[in-house]
């Protein structure tokens, strides 16, 4: 425990200039988590995942700067986006919470971070695999689509830090997860933190095993940084989302900018992955007539 402290302590003070690092968190992929028991507020198991989260970032962080990192941003990116204990973070760290922000689970993204790290993810909804696999919303769509390719919220994430120069440098989550990010963004640390058995059921480590394993792959991948290359999609980019229910689609085909190609898909144009996002954000964030409290 004394030489990690110290190590920590060190990254810091060498760190000061070092590279400048994002995490973004979602909280499916966090070690043990296999139903909404554990990821929402109403769960029995909630209170006890949020400090599994926040861990998990806190190893990420340590791992990061022992091997030098500098500035570091991390954005809470799972549910309502307010998940992590804030307090339980280091105090020069800064936080990205709640929505809509337009870049969705990469809110505060930009050109001056050097690699991107996303925690505690999980398949996409096209995936045979994963626990609680979907894209975006479990409750709303079926499929998301990159220029024809399928991708989950790792690789469309990737795709927007990779249209800045970021690289993805390390992703954590089960197996299916690492597995589908690395077969489409390339070279990236993994940290399998559980093995899926099916939609609700994984074999996973424990807890403990998981932070050190996250600690170790965020410190190989800040010290490895220069061997990943960012993710590039070619644009202008063309998205595809299907809807599991009939309605919205009907709506949006009333609008020019928007495709209906069947009774449960659209699909539109964006000359940049960053429009691409603000426009998912708008369709899958808009409540017209609501009141805000």
């Amino acid at each position: 425990m004394k030489k990690m402290i110290v190590t920590v302590m060190l990254g810091v003070l060498w760190g000061i200039n070092g590279p400048k690092i994002y995490i973004s968190a979602d909280m499916e992929g966090v070690v043990g988590a296999v139903t909404g028991a554990q990821l929402g507020p109403s769960g029995f198991e909630y209170e006890r995942f949020r400090k599994f989260m926040t861990a998990e970032v806190n190893a990420a962080i340590e791992g990061a700067r022992s091997a030098g990192a500098g500035e570091i941003l991390v954005a809470d990116s799972h549910g309502n986006g307010q998940n992590l204990l804030i307090d339980k973070l280091p105090k020069d760290v800064q936080i990205v919470r709640s929505w809509p922000r337009p870049l969705g689970m990469v809110g505060g993204l930009d050109k001056r971070f050097d690699g991107a790290i996303f925690l505690g993810y999980h398949s996409s909804t096209d995936n045979l695999e994963g626990v609680r696999a979907h894209t975006f919303s479990s409750a709303r769509l079926t499929s998301v689509k990159l220029n024809g390719t399928a991708v989950s919220e790792g690789v469309w994430n990737a795709a927007i830090a990779g249209e800045m120069g970021i690289p993805v440098i390390m992703v954590s989550g089960d197996d299916a997860t690492v597995a589908e990010v690395s077969s489409l963004v390339g070279n990236v640390e993994g940290a399998v933190v559980k093995y899926a058995l099916s939609f609700h059921s994984a074999k996973t480590l424990h807890p403990e095993a998981a932070f050190d394993l996250i600690r170790d792959k965020a410190e190989q991948a800040v010290k490895n940084i220069k061997r990943y290359k960012p993710y590039r999609v070619k644009s202008p980019v063309t998205v595809t989302m299907s809807f599991k229910h009939y309605r919205p689609v009907e709506l949006l085909g009333y609008l020019s900018m928007f495709e209906r190609i069947d009774s449960h898909s659209i699909r539109y144009g964006a000359k940049t992955m960053e429009e691409a996002s603000r426009i998912r954000t708008f369709i899958l964030s808009y409540e017209g007539g609501n009141s805000v409290p």
